[in-house]
């Protein structure tokens, strides 16, 4: 089933409320760089670094970023793909979140953090606004937390969500502004 989160985007308070939330998370977490996946966590990515003061380091996909690239290949359903990054993006020692609308098998976050450890960079976290039945729950990924706003199981929670044309249409600002704010009372 494809994902759309354009529905998501399209609703400015549902957008503020998903990039709020992940502010939130990451304020104090010392991260000095915020790595975005192409190209759905673009969408995201920016945002998020620029309100904690890191930043936003573009991870893409073959001969699409100028200088100097180091390229990290993973295997998808059909085959395989490859990231890239410039070499001078990143230093040794960062602290790095990496950021991307959804995971599914974990092969894009897990090139992303092969691609950082390369660099001598530490990754703090990954977050993805979605995660998919294949994810299973999963907490980890190459021994690195991962962190899911919207969980299968919590779909149906959206009262919104619409999967009769097989597109899941994420989620509603209703769900997710409760979500926040659970998130906020968990801090306090």
């Amino acid at each position: 089933m494809f994902q759309d989160i354009t529905t998501l985007l399209l609703d400015h308070t549902t957008f503020q409320d998903t990039v709020d939330i992940f502010v939130d998370r990451y304020r104090n977490m010392d991260a000095g760089i915020a790595i975005e996946i192409e190209a759905r966590g673009f969408m995201f990515g920016p945002s998020i670094a620029l309100a904690i003061g890191a930043k936003f380091v573009p991870f893409r996909k073959p001969r699409k970023l100028p200088g100097k690239v180091i390229c990290e290949e993973y295997e998808l359903e059909y085959g395989t793909d490859c990231l890239e990054m410039q070499v001078d993006a990143v230093q040794q020692g960062d602290r790095a979140l990496i950021v991307d609308d959804l995971v599914a098998t974990g092969g894009t976050l897990s090139a992303a953090i092969r691609l950082l450890e390369c660099m001598g960079a530490q990754v703090v976290e990954c977050g993805c606004v979605v995660g998919l039945p294949e994810v299973k729950g999963q907490c980890r990924l190459n021994g690195k937390p991962v962190y899911i706003l919207v969980e299968p199981r919590e779909i149906d929670n959206c009262h919104r969500a619409d999967i009769s044309s097989g597109i899941l249409n994420v989620p509603c600002s209703g769900w997710l502004a409760e979500r926040g704010k659970q998130q906020h009372e968990m801090k306090a």
